[in-house]
C-alpha cells in the first residue's frame, strides 16, 4: 500500500503564491508518474499538472506559466508551486501517483493512488 499525504494548502489573496507538497510512503518499488488534480464545488476533478519520473511535464492550459510541478525522486515527494493565483484556482487539490509496490501477499502490482486532498482558497 501507498500513502500520499498532502500539505501546503490554505487561504491566499489573488496574485499570491502557495506551494503544495505530497509525500509518498509505503512499499514502493517504482514510480511511473505523479500529478496534481483539483476539484472545485460542482465541477469535475481535472488535471492540473503531472510529471513522469523521466521528467516530462504536462500542464492544464489554465495554469501554464503560473504553476510549476517538480519532484524529489529520492524522497518520493511531489511539489506544486502556484504563483499569480486567481479566484478560479480555488478548489480541493489532490495528489495522484501511479506506483508499483511489492508485498508478500500480492507480489508486484501497479496502481493509482490518491491523497486526501488539501483546500486552496483564493480570495479576490
Amino acid at each position: 500500500q501507498v500513502q500520499l499525504v498532502e500539505s501546503g494548502g490554505g487561504l491566499v489573496q489573488a496574485g499570491g503564491s502557495l506551494r503544495l507538497s505530497c509525500a509518498a510512503s509505503g512499499s514502493i518499488v517504482s514510480t511511473s508518474a505523479m500529478g496534481w488534480y483539483r476539484q472545485a464545488p460542482g465541477k469535475q476533478r481535472e488535471l492540473v499538472a503531472a510529471v513522469t519520473w523521466g521528467g516530462s511535464t504536462n500542464y492544464a492550459d489554465s495554469v501554464k506559466g503560473r504553476f510549476t510541478i517538480t519532484r524529489d525522486s529520492a524522497k518520493n515527494t511531489l511539489y506544486l508551486q502556484m504563483s499569480t493565483l486567481k479566484p478560479e484556482d480555488t478548489a480541493v487539490y489532490y495528489c495522484n501517483a501511479k506506483m508499483t509496490t511489492w508485498s508478500r501477499a500480492s507480489g508486484s502490482r501497479t496502481d493509482d493512488y490518491w491523497g486526501q486532498g488539501t483546500q486552496v482558497t483564493v480570495s479576490s
